[in-house]
This record gives structure tokens, C-alpha cells and sequence, in this order.
């Protein structure tokens, strides 16, 4: 009769040098619930392979702008299926989030021609750019 193997627990050390991902930022995934860790018996957390998966996608993610407040509420298969789809669960977030970065592209943009502006009239432009 065989024996499955017993999957192998990974340091932090270990997903961070496979992931890319700073121990801190880890230790901050698991702090929040994004990650399950266990402790070992010397107090070391102890990580399944699959939070290699979990550390990539929520890197990923927050490349795109969502927070980790965001990220807790996706649904698993966000975290679970490296390079996943979006959920349709959570398209609403993403047409918010994205709506808010196009604000702040906008914002910027007028903050940019208000510098320009001062630059070349040697003046602050009065705020609502009458002059």
C-alpha cells in the first residue's frame, strides 16, 4: 500500500524567495486572513504551496490598486488560480476602482497645467482658472 506524501510546509523565508514578495509584506497578507499559516513547533510559520500562488495574485492585485481591505473580500478563486480571471463577483470593484484612478489621472492633469501655467506666467492661477 502507498502513502501519499504529506505536503510540504514552506518558511516564509522560502515564499518570499520564491514569490519575490518581501517576508514584511507576507507577514502582513497573513496578518490580514489573506494567507494560512501555521505555527511550528519552534513558532515559525509555516505556509502551504499554494500560498505561493496566493502571494503572487494578491501582488498582482495591489499592482493594480486595490487595497488588502479589497483584496479580503474577492472571492477565493482570486486568490486560489494563479493569473485568474476576474470573478464576476468582483467586476463592480474593479469598474469602481478603475473609475477612481481615472479621477485622479484627471485631478493630476490639472494639477500639471496649473504648474505649467504658473511656470510660465511666473504667478499662481487663481483656483477655478479665471484670471
Amino acid at each position: 500500500m502507498n502513502k501519499m506524501p504529506a505536503p510540504q510546509a514552506l518558511t516564509i523565508g522560502e515564499v518570499s524567495q520564491r514569490t519575490g514578495a518581501s517576508v514584511r509584506s507576507i507577514r502582513h497578507y497573513d496578518e490580514h486572513g489573506l494567507l494560512a499559516s501555521v505555527r511550528a513547533s519552534n513558532g515559525y510559520r509555516m505556509f502551504p504551496e499554494k500560498a505561493i500562488t496566493q502571494v503572487r495574485q494578491i501582488q498582482r492585485m495591489i499592482a493594480t490598486g486595490f487595497t488588502i481591505d479589497d483584496i479580503r473580500g474577492f472571492p477565493d478563486c482570486m486568490l486560489l488560480i494563479e493569473g485568474a480571471r476576474s470573478c464576476d463577483q468582483i467586476n463592480d470593484v474593479q469598474r469602481r476602482r478603475l473609475d477612481a484612478i481615472d479621477r485622479q489621472i484627471a485631478d493630476l492633469e490639472r494639477r500639471r497645467l496649473r504648474l505649467i501655467q504658473t511656470l510660465s506666467e511666473g504667478a499662481v492661477p487663481p483656483v477655478d482658472g479665471s484670471r
